[in-house]
Formats: C-alpha cells, structure tokens, sequence
C-alpha cells in the first residue's frame, strides 16, 4: 500500500468531536513574577501575550471557563515531590540572590536568582495544583495552567528554567486523592527529565517523553532504555527524535507510541505537558514543528482523555522561546481545546493583540492562528522504514517499551 493510499487524511484530529467541557484555566498576571532577567530565554512576555490572545479571541470569556488566580503552594505541597531541604535553599535563595546555591541548581546561568524566587515559582506550582483539585472535586474536567510544565526541577535541585516541578505535584496530588493511574505526556523539545525521574520507581504513574534526542539538546537523557525502576519498569517511556524532525515525523512518532500505551494503561486521568520549543522558529532546539502540528497533538491528547478518562484532563505549558510568533498561539490553541472551542487555523489574530505586540514589544505579530502547514504523516500501520532515521527512534521505543505492555512492538 502506498504512504499516500494509507493517509490519515487530516490527521487523527480531524475526527475529534467538538465536546464542551467545564475548563479551569489557571491565570493571573502574578504569574509574571517569574522572571530570571532581561536577556534569559524564559522572557514573561511569552505569558503576557498568551493571556492577552486568549483574552482577545473570546476564549477566557467563554461559558464553559472559570479563570482562577494560582495560589502561592505551601511548604507541605511542594514537599509532595520536593525535598525540605531544597525548599529552604530555594527560600534562602530567593531572600538573598546575591548568595547562589549552584549545587542546588540555584544561581546558575540557566536558573539565575532572582529577588522572589520562591514565591514566584510556588505560584506556578499552586496553578497546577488548583488544576488538579478542580478535577479532583469534578467542578472541572479539564484544566490548563500554560504557565506551568516545569518538567526539568528534581526532588533536590532546579534545572533547566525550572525551579518548583509543577507538573508533578499535580500528578502527586491526583494520586493523594484517591486516583490509581495517572499518564503524564510530555512533548516538549527536551527531555522531562525532572518529572520521569520523580516517578521513577511508581508504577502508577506512565510518564511519556516525545523530544530531541539527548545525542543534541539538553538534558541530554531520555533514551529508550531509561524505562523505569525496578518496581515499575515500562511506566518510563522516551522517544529520542533525531535532530530535524518536522511536522509529519513528529506526529508519525506520536501516534505510533503514545495511543497505545495510554490504551493499555488505562489512566483516569491525563496530565499533559505542551512545551511548543519543538517550533522550527525556537532558538534553543533543533526540531522543525509547526504550530499546526502542535495543535493536532493537543486535539490528540484530548480525545485519549475523552476516550480513557472520561475527559479528565490537565494541561500545561512548558518550554517555548519564540515568545511572540509561536508561543501564544500554540497556548491559546490549548487553551481553546481544552475549552471544547478549538481555534481554526485560518482564524485571523485579533487586530487589539496585533497592536499591542507591535507597541509593547516592537515586533510584528502574526496575521494568522496557524502556518498552512501540511501536517499530513504516515500511519505507522503502513509498515517500518530502517532506512528512516524518526523510524528507528520510533522502534527502538516500541522494543524496549511494548513487550513490558504486553504488545507487540512491530504490529500493534
């Protein structure tokens, strides 16, 4: 069968159904507090502007979304995953930023002190929080926190822009409430290492990491056989994309992976982290992924959550440095999903925003929601190429990962 008879025409997101789901999004400009300087990548204004485009679009306004301040997490939270000790240096850090603590990742070129530190990372922990509690209590079903995702913070340090790990105490929470399996899928550029390591040993927990391979982008991990520890080996799962990959391989290894391991999973609830640096744009990698293809991924993950978790869904932010023509729109697409009111590509941004990027930031905003991209991949049922290199990843994976499921890693 040729690649072009076997096309999923429009992708699997062409199927998803428009379903309205009572949405938290987790927002207030508090949030901009984080802030490592000037000249660091992780700018607030990709915050600012993602909030002011969902604002512009209609999307907070909506029926079905309740925009909630995020909390400042306490110390008994952030001890859910982080280690006391950490905390304290994190407090004593953010007090005296003139003190660094580069053995707890505090201080240093990528995690820069600053005056607030810990507040300011303890909200975006608290956004995550509320997200869980919200689905938790069922006065949401599915909840965003876009300024979480900070998936590279261990137990005991900060890493890689992250300070607090948001994403995994609200993975932590929905198990301290009473939910049995949580999936948590990750498709940032980098590796989640942070989050994957936290729920190392926790069979309970199925972490999925689509990224660039560690051979070419920090942290330099998550390679096929890092699956898990000895209590829970197959709940550790890593694709390692070779550099370059754009839209059709990406959503190829997406969709050859991740529906079927949350098939054999059966999570009741998802909790999804969408770092976009994957964006052919992003200074810091080297993958070549469109917002369009982006937004697929995220119409994906909400039907697995529709389809395992009777729609039980959190999603986050994540990495991202093109802050003005790929970040807001790949996280207002979220935001929209999420909403159960998905952006069409071919929608206009609103000419308020427009003005705003262009006064606030002296740049020009783009005109669109999507790039016309063709998002078009083959459907790993048509067979496996050796010759390529996203297919090796790919297989590498499923033979690591898929016998431990019980699946085959050639055919299923």
């Amino acid at each position: 069968m040729s690649d072009g008879a076997a096309q999923q025409a429009s992708g699997p997101a062409s199927a998803v159904r428009r379903v309205e789901y009572p949405t938290l999004v987790a927002w207030s400009e508090e949030v901009l507090a984080y802030d490592f300087g000037p000249h660091h990548p992780m700018s607030p204004a990709r915050l600012d502007l993602t909030a002011r485009l969902c604002e512009d679009l209609g999307l907070f306004g909506l029926p079905v979304v309740r925009v909630v301040e995020p909390p400042v997490a306490t110390d008994d939270e952030l001890a859910t995953v982080h280690t006391r000790e950490y905390i304290a240096a994190v407090r004593r850090v953010s007090e005296n930023p003139a003190e660094p603590e580069p053995g707890r990742g505090l201080g240093t070129e990528d995690d820069p002190a600053f005056a607030g530190m810990h507040e300011a990372s303890a909200r975006i922990v608290g956004g995550s929080l509320a997200a869980a509690d919200a689905v938790l209590d069922g006065s949401a079903v599915h909840a965003v926190n876009f300024a979480g995702g900070m998936h590279h913070a261990a137990a005991d340090r900060g890493s890689g822009f992250c300070i607090y790990n948001d994403v995994a105490a609200a993975v932590q929470r929905l198990l301290d409430g009473g939910v049995q399996r949580v999936a948590y899928i990750d498709t940032d550029a980098h590796h989640g290492d942070g989050t994957e390591r936290i729920f190392w040993d926790e069979p309970r927990v199925l972490t999925i990491s689509l990224h660039e391979s560690g051979l070419t982008l920090f942290p330099g991990s998550g390679f096929p056989n890092e699956v898990g520890g000895p209590h829970a080996e197959g709940t550790a799962v890593n694709v390692a994309l070779p550099a370059g990959t754009r839209d059709a391989g990406w959503l190829r290894a997406f969709h050859a992976v991740v529906p079927q391991l949350v098939e054999a999973f059966r999570p009741e609830v998802i909790v999804s982290q969408h770092g976009c640096d994957s964006h052919h744009l992003d200074p810091l990698t080297n993958l070549k992924v469109t917002v369009d293809a982006q937004r697929e991924a995220a119409l994906s993950v909400s039907a697995l959550a529709r389809r395992f978790c009777e729609g039980r869904w959190i999603a986050t932010g994540g990495g991202g440095y093109e802050v003005v023509q790929v970040v807001p729109r790949a996280w207002a697409h979220l935001v929209g999903i999420a909403a159960g009111h998905p952006v069409h590509l071919r929608t206009p941004t609103p000419q308020r925003w427009r003005d705003y990027v262009h006064e606030r930031y002296g740049r020009n905003a783009p005109a669109l929601m999507g790039e016309d991209a063709d998002t078009w991949w083959r459907s790993w049922e048509i067979g496996f190429n050796p010759n390529d290199p996203v297919d090796r990843a790919v297989m590498a994976t499923r033979k690591e990962i898929f016998p431990l499921h019980g699946l085959d890693p050639w055919f299923d």
